[in-house]
């Protein structure tokens, strides 16, 4: 009976036990998937891998550097090797100029120093095939005739945009400017006095007859400075009472001399006692001469002005060195060495430190006419035929050489 009863007990549980395991909770979530597992994902995938990162958008190529236009423009001069200017500035600053320039740049440079009117005669005579590269100095009335002519190779320089003013540029490129000049009068303070004479004020008083054979005054056919003389009488006048002051003056007029800064080296000796001419030489000749009896004086009614000038030459054997000659008289590198030997000029570019001489002599670069700088360029040559043969074609002292 005991037996039968244990055996009993056994089995009920046992189906008890199998009964447990077969009745899972209903409620039990099944565990979930991560969220980055694709649904479609093969099961021996790991489930814990992450996404492979995105590739980077490509990144735009930097653009190459720019090309330096002055070294090329250097390295171009300096394949050429050579360079020759023809000057009408004065010569130590001529000289000067064109030693720094080769120092700078290793380029071999030649000079010739001559008056406007003769580098103007020159180009026109070679006509197209210049034996110089560059013109240096000098007012502009005699490169605008040469510029008419077609002479002259246009160049639109990088440093042009140091100009103080459209003024300071020939409007197609011509040439361009790198000084400016006062137009006036120096006299002999002791000579004056000697002879019991006031000082002349202003343009009329030289056709005084006190002042007979004791003015001088550059020559119309080969000075700038003369040609630009012509200039100011006609616009200051009228055309002809112009030419009829200067047949005037021509009766006072001692000497005629080939350059525009001849009368003012003759002043501090006494031989000449009154020169027209740029007021900047007359400074030459009392601060680097010692010259201190000479006075300077702005004509009280009013005066012009030049703007002195470098171009290059049409046709010249050595075209980017002139391209790099007009880059460095545009620059302080070389307007700077005026002051140092000799030219006392108001300088026309912004970057540039003005000569204190001028200032102090009482020189104002704005206290001038306004000069028609348009009609000099075209009538120039016919006025100064028209001077000339209102004096008869000019004597003896028209002969300069």
């Amino acid at each position: 009976m005991k037996k039968a009863l244990a055996i009993l007990l056994t089995t009920v549980m046992v189906l008890g036990l199998l009964a447990g395991c077969g009745n899972k909770p209903a409620d039990t979530p099944a565990p979930a998937k991560p969220a980055t597992q694709p649904a479609t994902e093969p099961a021996t995938e790991p489930a814990t891998e992450p996404e492979a990162p995105a590739e980077p958008a490509e990144q735009p190529a930097e653009p190459a550097p720019a090309a330096d236009p002055m070294a090329e423009l250097v390295a171009a001069a300096q394949a050429e090797g050579e360079l020759v200017v023809y000057g009408s500035c004065e010569e130590e600053y001529l000289a000067a100029a064109c030693e720094h320039f080769e120092e700078l740049y290793g380029i071999k440079t030649t000079f010739q120093r001559l008056s406007t009117g003769e580098v103007q005669a020159k180009i026109e005579e070679e006509n197209g095939n210049p034996s110089a590269d560059v013109w240096f100095g000098g007012t502009t009335d005699p490169y605008n005739v040469v510029a008419a002519e077609g002479l002259l190779m246009p160049y639109e320089a990088i440093n042009a945009s140091h100009l103080l003013g459209d003024q300071y540029k020939d409007a197609d490129s011509n040439w361009h400017g790198i000084y400016k000049g006062i137009l006036g009068f120096m006299v002999n303070r002791d000579e004056l006095a000697r002879m019991n004479l006031e000082a002349p004020q202003d343009w009329a008083d030289l056709t005084k007859p006190e002042y007979k054979d004791l003015i001088w005054l550059s020559n119309y056919n080969t000075a700038g400075t003369a040609k630009l003389v012509i200039n100011t009488m006609i616009q200051k006048y009228g055309h002809d009472e112009g030419i009829q002051y200067l047949v005037d003056l021509d009766k006072n007029i001692e000497v005629y001399t080939k350059s525009g800064s001849g009368p003012s080296k003759n002043v501090g000796t006494g031989e000449c006692v009154v020169g027209i001419g740029f007021l900047h030489d007359g400074i030459t000749q009392i601060v680097d001469n010692g010259y201190e009896n000479i006075d300077l004086i702005i004509p009280s009614s009013g005066t012009s002005f030049e703007i002195g000038a470098t171009a290059i030459f049409k046709g010249c054997a050595h075209p980017n060195a002139a391209k790099l000659w007009v880059e460095y008289a545009l620059s302080p590198e070389c307007v700077e060495l005026a002051d140092d030997n000799g030219s006392y000029q108001f300088l026309v570019i912004d970057n540039a430190t003005q000569p204190a001489q001028a200032a102090e002599f009482g020189l104002d670069p704005e206290n001038v006419m306004d000069y028609d700088f348009e009609d000099a360029k075209n009538n120039i040559t016919t006025y100064i035929e028209e001077v000339m043969a209102a004096l008869g074609g000019g004597d003896d002292r028209f002969q300069t050489e």
